[in-house]
């Protein structure tokens, strides 16, 4: 008898449509408080796809968002998702620095779990911006301030982010450091195929992504990870014609088939929250870490 494919981690990045990495060179930072907020809107709209398909998910939250909306987080705890961190800010960790990393994830993690009344373990850096050969401390300063798990490598080729040399697996890149859980891939041909959401679930044809992800859960048996972000679903929010025609159709590509997808993908895989589908690796890299060290000679 054939096993049941295991669940695959739902998440969401919880950011707004200016805070994008594809209008960085564009929307001023110092803007950003005068912007049409929409972050709130379409992360309620989530909630309600989410409820109807009967699924949990990891919410990976900027504490610049959490902040000024404090009632959506905690609607978020309570309709049973895990609280994860995205960061404050939304700055780019390989560009931001170890030190300045460090107040970014404090601050953020703070702000989330007064919102949120619950504990903060996941964090997801904006962008992927974090990797052994790129930002090798950044997990061992994770893991100093009370994360226990990272999903912020995507071993793929890309302009932006990415590393097609990086395990495909869960893993830890720092002993000291917390579990890594990588962006899921499909090996094809030699290459690491993307295969865990954003732009490249909205370009992809469906049909196409549902047969690598099965790929990935039956032929490798391993839990997949998707990811998105409320702006995804929203096909109606402000345009940008200064920003760079490509980086205006990544941004802007298949928004308005979105929200039916992700119906779809609700309906033809099982989906949980990080914690609970990768429990193990998790209390693996939390437990080494709180073991007491030997006394010195």
């Amino acid at each position: 008898m054939t096993a049941p494919a295991p669940a695959n981690a739902m998440s969401v990045d919880v950011e707004d449509w200016f805070q994008v990495q594809a209008y960085a060179g564009t929307i001023r930072r110092e803007d950003w408080e005068g912007l049409d907020r929409r972050v709130e809107a379409n992360t309620d709209r989530i909630l309600g796809l989410f409820e109807r398909a009967g699924v949990t998910a990891t919410f990976f939250t900027l504490g610049w968002v959490a902040e000024r909306h404090p009632a959506l987080i905690r609607r978020i705890v309570a309709a049973g998702h895990e609280l994860a961190s995205h960061g404050h800010g939304h700055e780019l960790v390989r560009e931001i620095g170890a030190a300045r990393f460090r107040a970014d994830i404090r601050r953020a993690k703070a702000v989330l779990e007064d919102a949120g009344g619950v504990p903060v373990r996941g964090y997801r850096a904006p962008t992927f911006s974090i990797g052994p050969r790129i930002t090798p401390w950044a997990h061992a300063v994770l893991a100093e301030e009370g994360h226990d798990y990272s999903s912020s490598l995507f071993p793929v080729r890309h302009d932006l982010y990415g590393d097609e040399a990086a395990p495909r697996g869960p893993h830890r890149p720092d002993p000291s450091g917390v579990t890594e859980l990588p962006m899921t891939t499909l090996r094809l041909g030699g290459r690491n195929l993307p295969c865990a959401g954003g732009g490249w679930f909205r370009l992809t044809p469906y049909a196409a992504f549902r047969t690598a992800l099965r790929r990935v859960n039956q032929a490798e048996r391993t839990p997949g990870i998707f990811y998105f972000h409320p702006w995804e679903i929203d096909p109606d929010q402000p345009e940008v014609p200064a920003a760079r025609p490509l980086a205006r159709f990544r941004h802007r590509v298949g928004l308005r088939r979105m929200e039916h997808r992700l119906e779809r993908l609700l309906r033809d895989f099982r989906w949980d929250r990080m914690d609970r589908v990768f429990p193990d690796a998790i209390a693996g890299a939390a437990t080494q870490l709180a073991a007491p060290q030997p006394a010195a000679a």
